[in-house]
């Protein structure tokens, strides 16, 4: 909790002039019962019309004022509310960027979403509750005790029962209302996780006709959110009706006992109605703690939530000895006996990997599903640490670089094809800040995506839906691989990137890398593909089978001759290995 509230030091003077109107309107609620006594007392029981005028002009200009100052108040609040959500919303975005893969595997998309959004605004309203109401309704209560007790003493010693007792139930609310509303919100992040799911797989769900099922999903998920909310509701609203109880029998005790004193003389009629008057405020405040108690136990889960994620602390950081220096000097790529595991996973994804990729060589890495070949790519950015072993780059130990620098020597192309919304100028200038027009468009035409774009609307300012969706598959992986080649890297990695390509498209694009100078490192399943390679490395349950050139494969590994046969046949390879 300290660590989100600390986003509020730099609204000191909002919240300073915030609660100082807040002071203002609490001191006319608090007098304005005692000048209605006073007016009763020296004008309507005296019939003084002088008195009457004076107390009510004063009772008008205090109320004038208090209506001045809630103004400035709810502008205050308001303030700082807004920017109190603004900069957790920018502190959360930043940190997330800093976690690792591993981080990211801790949390799902959905729950993030609702933290960015349902938690923060939580947050946002309750900071506004608690500079326009929070504060002046305890403080309404206390001083409508007190000025009871000034006012008449006797009348007053109700609250010294009453109000105790209350504290102490208000007190248990709050702390069974914040484990309810926490049950809330991952309620809340399982529906965002159903309803994200749905929205991205429409059209298998469409082609699959599961829109039963997937209604199904959705209905228990959002049945069991109702249920939460509605139980969490009933427990908060179940307390009004308790409080309101109690304060309204200490009102009629007051009315009854005021009516003995007066008939008996020891108390003025004024006072009377003074102290009647506290009472009604006294449970009015009470009666709003309800929805006090609502907005604090739910900003205290969220806050609990977002607070979770900000004190996370990444995994992966830069080497305490990491160089300076710019980028990777060549792109000699070498695994020394590396082993690594995702984390709390108890098998090893590799398993004492040994090889080496010279400068501008073109590998082909095959194998198996699940054999470890994305997990190798995602190791050669850093995007995770390894168990065991040590990675070269450009002959210094991975660790001697900083992640910026590393990675800017890299380009990247996942499995599965990310675009952005934007245009497709934004979405392959993504790769190269400040990119011009001019090596947009070559990268394009070496991606053999040009011709492509030039069909589309408004060619490269044709606007890409969300993930591409309005593109194929083919020409998402050609705009990823555009993107990954407009850096001009030292190091450039497909993982199966052309899966989705025919041949002759395929080859053109082979054809044009040649002229990158960069060691390429192609995640394929395709014998064709891996034949243009240089050499081929062959991963087996994490670990390397072997590497070397098609034909030495082709002669030497059984698990390799096994995928060529599956693709061409047999009777395609003679017995010395050549095709």
């Amino acid at each position: 909790m300290k660590r989100i509230f600390s986003f509020l030091k730099p609204y000191k003077i909002p919240i300073t002039v915030a609660y100082a109107m807040t002071l203002i309107e609490l001191m006319v609620e608090l007098l304005l019962p005692f000048f209605l006594g006073k007016m009763i007392n020296d004008g309507v029981v005296n019939q003084d019309p002088g008195n009457i005028i004076m107390w009510g002009s004063i009772m008008i200009a205090m109320a004038f004022t208090a209506f001045v100052a809630g103004i400035f108040n709810s502008f205050y609040a308001a303030h700082t509310g807004l920017g109190f959500a603004y900069d957790i919303r920018r502190q959360l975005f930043h940190k997330i960027q800093d976690f690792s893969f591993a981080n990211l595997n801790q949390y799902p998309a959905s729950g993030l979403v609702t933290r960015f959004s349902n938690d923060v605004r939580q947050l946002q309203n309750t900071i506004f509750m608690a500079l326009r109401i929070m504060a002046k309704a305890p403080l309404i209560a206390v001083g409508g005790v007190v000025m009871s007790f000034i006012v008449g003493p006797r009348l007053a010693l109700i609250f010294l029962v009453t109000v105790p007792l209350l504290i102490g139930f208000i007190l248990w609310v709050l702390k069974v209302a914040t484990r309810l509303f926490d049950r809330v919100q991952r309620n809340v992040d399982n529906v965002n996780q159903v309803m994200q799911e749905n929205l991205a797989g429409i059209r298998v769900i469409k082609a699959f006709l599961r829109r039963d099922h997937e209604e199904s999903r959705f209905m228990d998920a959002n049945e069991n959110l109702a249920n939460m909310m509605r139980k969490t509701f009933r427990f908060i609203e179940a307390s009004m009706p308790i409080l309101l109880l109690v304060m309204n029998m200490s009102l009629i005790f007051i009315i009854w006992h005021g009516n003995t004193l007066a008939i008996a003389g020891e108390t003025n009629t004024g006072d009377v109605v003074a102290i009647v008057n506290y009472a009604m405020r006294v449970a009015m405040s009470i009666s709003m703690f309800t929805f006090i108690i609502m907005g604090f136990s739910r900003a205290k889960a969220s806050a609990e939530r977002l607070d979770e994620v900000l004190r996370v602390r990444s995994d992966l950081i830069d080497n305490a000895n990491a160089d300076d220096k710019p980028t990777v000097k060549n792109g000699k790529i070498v695994f020394d006996n590396v082993s690594f595991a995702y984390p709390k996973m108890p098998e090893y994804a590799l398993k004492s990997v040994s090889f080496t990729v010279n400068p501008n060589e073109k590998l082909a890495v095959m194998g198996a599903t699940g054999s470890g070949k994305t997990s190798l790519f995602q190791l050669i950015p850093h995007l995770y640490d390894v168990n065991e072993g040590t990675i070269y780059i450009g002959d210094q130990p991975i660790n001697h670089y900083k992640l910026e620098h590393l990675r800017q020597s890299i380009g990247y192309v996942p499995q599965s094809p990310l675009l952005f919304t934007g245009t497709v100028t934004d979405n392959i200038g993504w790769g190269k800040e400040n990119a011009s027009t001019e090596e947009i468009i070559q990268a394009a035409k070496d991606a053999q995506i040009h011709e492509t774009i030039m069909d589309l609307p408004d060619d490269y300012n044709t606007k890409i839906g969300q993930k591409g969706v309005n593109l194929s598959g083919g020409q998402k992986q050609r705009i990823s691989i555009a993107r990954a080649l407009i850096r001009k890297p030292e190091i450039l990695m497909l993982d199966d990137s052309t899966s989705a390509l025919d041949l002759t498209t395929e080859s053109r694009l082979l054809e044009a890398l040649q002229a990158y100078n960069c060691t390429t490192l192609i995640i394929t399943q395709k014998i064709s593909t891996a034949m243009n390679a240089d050499r081929i490395l062959l991963l087996d349950y994490g670990e390397t089978l072997t590497i070397g050139t098609h034909n030495e494969l082709l002669k030497d590994a059984a698990l390799y001759r096994q995928i060529y046969a599956s693709q061409f046949g047999e009777e395609f390879a003679d017995a010395d290995g050549s095709i």
